[in-house]
Order: C-alpha cells, then structure tokens, then sequence
C-alpha cells in the first residue's frame, strides 16, 4: 500500500522511487510517513479502552525527523543512552516521557537523565540502583525507577535478540524482584514506580507476551500485597512483523482485564515498547546492481549498498524481501544479492530470484528499523541518504556524506616528521 507499483514502476506513496534515487544517489533510505502513522494508529486502536501509553523504542531508527513524528502523535520514548536522551529532547519531547533503558548507564548518563527530570529508570541490576542512589543524593534529586525483570521466557527468535532468558545480561532475576523493590523502597533518593521487562525482539508469537505479562501482573499482585504503589507495568517491545497487532491488543486487553477485577481499587497504565513494529515496514533500501557474476552453478547479484548500510542479515541472518525498482522483463535467474565489502558475510539476501540486468535497482524492504541506526563506515564508505516521503511530497531528512565526512574530525599526525 505504502510501496507499490504504477505502470511497472515503484513508488513510495506518490514518488517516484527512481526519481528519488537519480536525485539522490544509491544507497539511498527511503521512508514513507503513512506507514509510521498506520502503524501508530493500529497499536492504540488495538489498547482503547485501557489505560496505555506507547512509548517509541528509539535505537530502531532515531533520525529527528521520525523522532519528531512519534512525539506529534503522543508517543513517548524508550532509550538506552545519553545521545538517544540528547535526540530526543533536541525535538522538544517532554522529559517526563522518557525511560531510560539498557544495562550499562553511566554515571554522566544518569546525572544527565537526573538534570532532565526524566520519567523514569529502567534498573537492570543493584550496582545501577545504588549509583543513581548516588547520583540522585549528589544533585538532590528523587530518581523514579522501575525494576527490569527477567522472566525466563525462551522465544523462537535469533539468539543475538533473545533478551528475556537467566542467561542473558539484561534484567534481575523476577525470583528477586520482591526483595529488590522493598530495597529499593528504603533508599532516601529512590522512588519505586514501575514493572519492566523486555523478552526480545522479532517474536512472531503471542504465548511468550502472554507468559511475559502473567508474570509481571503476579509480581504486581505481590508488591501492591507488600504495600508498595506501582503506577505502571511496562510490556517491553519486540513484536514480529508477521503478528497481528489487533491480536496482540486483545491478548493484552484480557490479561488486564482479568487482573483489574482482582484490585479494581489500582489505577495503573500499560506501557509498551515497540520500535521495529512502528518503523520497519515504513523504510525501504534501494541499492543500484553494479554487476551480476556467475562462478559455476551459483550466480551472484553485486549491488551498491553493503553490510555497512543494512548489518541484520549478516548479524542475525535476517530475511528482507527484495523485489526490482522497476520490473522489466529480463531473463529471470536466481542470485545471492550481496554488498562490495570485502567480508564473505556481505550479503543482503541469498537465493533470491529476480529478472534485472546491470544497473537496475533494487528495493530491500522492511528497513525501516536498524538499517541506518546500525549503518557504519566500514571499509571507508559514507552513510547514505535518507528520505522522507508523504503523498506526494519529499524532504532530505539526511544528506548523503560526502568522503571528506568521513575523516572530518580525524587529525593528520605526522608521526615519521
């Protein structure tokens, strides 16, 4: 719907995709806003009724132009560092919208969080509940946190994206959580006010949600028990782009719904965490065929755009459909679509059948999320474009890096003299 074909021809919404690129260049990124706000629409439509808040998981894509987009539409933000912190509030996000994920927060980062009045910490282990203890007394200040438990909860998914099991490093032990909380509770700059948890990400199946939400709703049974006040129990993200988002809602409506006749007297809010389900459908990569190269039996399509620009396929061997800019009537083969970079792992695609020739293009879909927030300057190469589009308007979200880009802050030693 949001990219498709008129008279052979790709469009994204109203344009012209190879107009986009013969203005542009390849690679080039290319986004279309519908799909963002389809997206959007279809998660709150699938939570009315019930108190919710989303809350956009920015490490998916955080280029200020869909940052800024998300924050319009009400959502708030999922991040794990202080730049992500920075971006956010560059577009005028209100801090209170803010959690602040990941594992590894530094001092500097929670000091920064604290100075900003964040909503809240998403606390992964006590050593991080004492530094922001420490910070929070240093500067004055109550820090709002939320534990992140993990559930033990195995998922069908990569094991690089498997983040809900005991021997991943996110989360405390849910075992623990109770103990933690009561801890936590007693410390003179540290305000307990959530639940957490992340299982993954790519999770084309409900029961792990299911099993994920039963047991946060038990350990909120537990510290409502022990007299502690939760205002939020947070989901996490990680839906597959094969679940039905309307699904999802009704599972999570009924869990609720269930738990809310047991202490109808608790006022709390559901937050979810989507990145990849809010964005990835929205983002395609065009990549311009440089050559196609047969050695004996395997036949290879050598394109412009390398694992630099787009890592998940050789990172979490992750499937993208591919599909021709314009679709000719070339004689139709079967080819490994891959990158220039000089690694065997640079590949887009394997055993995909396409009729192009040399020079065509080709659209890699679903790049929505972490193709640019993962792209790199691996063997040199400048980060391409990215482009906005919306009916039939375009704007330069991201200019193309020139070469002199990418030794900009480089200093020139002349070590020999």
């Amino acid at each position: 719907m949001f990219f498709s074909y008129q008279d052979k021809f790709l469009f994204a919404e109203g344009i012209s995709v190879r107009m986009l690129v013969e203005l542009y260049g390849s690679p080039l990124y290319i986004y279309s806003q519908q799909a963002m706000l389809d997206a959007y629409a279809q998660f709150s439509q699938a939570l009315s009724g019930l108190s919710h808040h989303i809350h956009y998981a920015v490490k998916a894509n955080s280029n200020l132009s869909i940052l800024s987009a998300f924050n319009q539409l009400g959502a708030g933000f999922d991040i794990v560092s202080g730049g992500e912190l920075a971006r956010v509030l560059e577009i005028g996000a209100s801090p209170q919208n803010i959690i602040f994920s990941g594992v590894g927060k530094s001092q500097a980062e929670i000091a920064q969080a604290l100075s900003e009045h964040i909503g809240c910490f998403q606390v992964e282990s006590w050593p991080e509940l004492e530094r922001i203890q420490s910070e929070a007394a240093r500067l004055d200040k109550t820090a709002p946190i939320a534990f992140r438990v993990n559930p033990d909860i195995a998922i069908d998914s990569h094991p690089y994206i498997s983040t809900g099991l005991k021997e991943n490093k996110f989360g405390v032990p849910i075992e623990s959580a109770l103990e933690l909380y009561l801890q936590a509770a007693s410390l003179p700059n540290i305000s307990p006010m959530g639940i957490a948890c992340h299982i993954g990400s790519n999770i084309d199946a409900l029961e792990p949600f299911e099993q994920a939400l039963d047991k946060l709703l038990d350990l909120f049974a537990e510290l409502i028990e022990a007299g502690l006040s939760i205002q939020y129990i947070n989901l996490g993200g990680g839906l597959g782009l094969k679940t039905s988002i309307q699904s999802y809602g009704a599972m999570i409506q009924d869990r609720v719904q269930k738990f809310k006749h047991r202490y109808p007297e608790e006022n709390w809010t559901l937050i979810i965490e989507p990145g990849r389900a809010l964005i990835a459908e929205a983002g395609i990569l065009i990549t311009k065929i440089e050559y196609l190269k047969t050695m004996d039996e395997k036949h290879f399509c050598i394109v412009d755009a390398g694992m630099n620009d787009l890592i998940r396929p050789a990172l979490y061997e992750a499937f993208h459909d591919i599909i021709p800019v314009y679709q000719s009537e070339h004689f139709t083969q079967t080819y490994d679509v891959v990158g220039p970079i000089c690694e065997t792992g640079d590949f887009l695609g394997k055993q995909r059948t396409l009729s192009v020739s040399m020079g065509d293009y080709l659209a890699i879909l679903s790049t929505g999320a972490y193709g640019m927030s993962m792209a790199s300057h691996y063997n040199s190469r400048p980060l391409a474009a990215e482009i906005l589009v919306h009916e039939n308007k375009h704007w330069v979200i991201r200019s193309k890096e020139s070469y002199r880009d990418l030794f900009a802050k480089e200093q020139l030693i002349n070590l020999l003299g």
